[in-house]
């Protein structure tokens, strides 16, 4: 029986994606291997988001060629998005790699497995309209805990930002079906699951069966069937994030109080320039609506620094908006071009990476002292917290999230290991909040 080791790279959608290819080859009969070391098939899931994501790939590839040469019949696969993305180019490239499989081939995985083993170098890269794994039961072995994963509801993207690969790489958007995500939420309960996070490239879009269940809807039928778990989603789009959304949210104690609402730029210039389909106006006016529904709830966001044309006064523009909105926390990044996409064809990355490193500087600077000022607001306030490990540093200590999504530090032991316990918050830094228990 051949084993198979996974390394996953990028997002929450990649995890959740190798835990589709495990099951599908654990059904064919495959072995799962804890170590890489151990297996006779080595398979990399990828993400093309960023450059440097891929150069991670790359100078993985190097350990593993040189791993080739003591074991002759070790196979080794690309999967996902850098697989979608570069096709053909990855095998004439790189004599490593022995089979290249794009987000939507998984179902063919122990085929693709077999021809390379038959000395093909095979590869399939077709995307579907229609493809989202809704019928296979996920192998949760790489939820890190056990005690919160994900639930992909949908796949793709339609909305066609300039900046962004993602469409390329994982095809048009389709939403999954409700019954199969309540199936597959309660296999992962029964399996001793506490928190369940639904994934999808936009959330707010979900919509099977043309308009039968929007998000909105299904948020709340997942919500009352599962009274006793927590729920998160990933990831929101501004245009997209509509009030019954916040409402149900409000509604029911067992949806987190944290919402991922990326805005990019601050600037209506960027935006514009960006395709993102939305105001500045807009995007503030969603935020008030959250503050106004879900008065409890933390924001986090993405930030890009240095997009095509950006002036300091659009930089300026950002950093005012980020101080109106007080961000809990944010993701910022400097733009990188990505091939194939509408800013590498159509527009000139013509900010000079000193000055992307200088505003991404600034940005990050301003975000460290509004999540400094957000934890600060914490202290003397008990919550509930879901307990997910003990910390690196000491077995004494355990840590967990609130609702909010922060984490907090606090003295216990094993056995509180994925309870929900309150705990009292009486210190902080800007990452990290830290308490006692009640």
């Amino acid at each position: 029986m051949k084993k198979f080791y996974i390394e996953t790279y990028g997002c929450q959608m990649n995890v959740a994606d190798s835990q589709v290819v495990a099951r599908k080859l654990v059904e064919n009969g495959y072995v799962l291997a804890e170590n890489y070391k151990d297996a006779d098939i080595i398979m990399m899931n990828t993400c093309s988001v960023r450059a440097n994501a891929e150069q991670r790939v790359l100078g993985r590839l190097g350990l593993f060629h040189g791993l080739k040469k003591t074991k002759k019949d070790l196979k080794i696969g690309i999967l996902g998005c850098m697989a979608q993305r570069l096709k053909e180019k990855l095998l004439e490239e790189n004599k490593t790699i022995d089979f290249v499989a794009g987000p939507d081939s998984y179902r063919n995985i122990s085929e693709l497995i077999n021809r390379a083993d038959s000395c093909e170098r095979p590869l399939d890269t077709i995307l579907s309209k229609e493809e989202t794994y809704e019928d296979i039961s996920p192998l949760r072995f790489n939820d890190k805990n056990h005690i919160t994963t994900f639930v992909s509801i949908s796949r793709g993207c339609d909305n066609m930002c300039a900046f962004c690969i993602v469409p390329y790489t994982r095809g048009r958007e389709r939403s999954r079906n409700p019954e199969t995500i309540l199936r597959e939420i309660q296999e992962a309960v029964d399996e001793g699951y506490k928190e369940v996070t639904l994934l999808g490239q936009n959330v707010d879009k979900y919509n099977w069966n043309n308009g039968e269940k929007d998000f909105a809807a299904l948020l709340e039928l997942v919500a009352i069937n599962f009274p006793q778990t927590r729920i998160r989603f990933a990831t929101s789009y501004p245009q997209h994030m509509k009030d019954e959304v916040l409402r149900v949210i409000a509604k029911y104690d067992n949806v987190c109080k944290y919402i991922h609402l990326p805005v990019q730029s601050g600037s209506n210039a960027v935006l514009k320039t960006m395709k993102r389909g939305y105001t500045r106006e807009w995007y503030l006016d969603r935020i008030k609506a959250i503050r106004e529904i879900v008065p409890d709830a933390a924001i986090s966001t993405d930030i890009i620094s240095g997009f095509c044309g950006e002036t300091e006064k659009d930089h300026q523009d950002t950093l005012e908006l980020m101080k109106e909105v007080a961000f809990d926390y944010a993701y910022m990044f400097k733009y990188s071009e990505r091939p194939n996409t509408y800013a590498a064809k159509r527009l000139d990355d013509d900010v000079p990476e000193e000055v992307k490193s200088r505003r991404l500087t600034e940005i990050i600077e301003l975000q460290n002292k509004l999540s400094y000022k957000s934890n600060s607001r914490d202290v003397g306030i008990t919550f509930e917290v879901l307990v997910e490990a003990h910390t690196k540093k000491s077995n004494k200590q355990v840590f967990g999230r609130n609702s909010q999504n922060k984490v907090i530090i606090f003295d216990g032991t094993s056995d509180l290991i994925g309870k929900l316990v309150k705990v009292k918050v009486y210190d902080f830094t800007q990452a990290t909040l830290f308490g006692k228990m009640i």
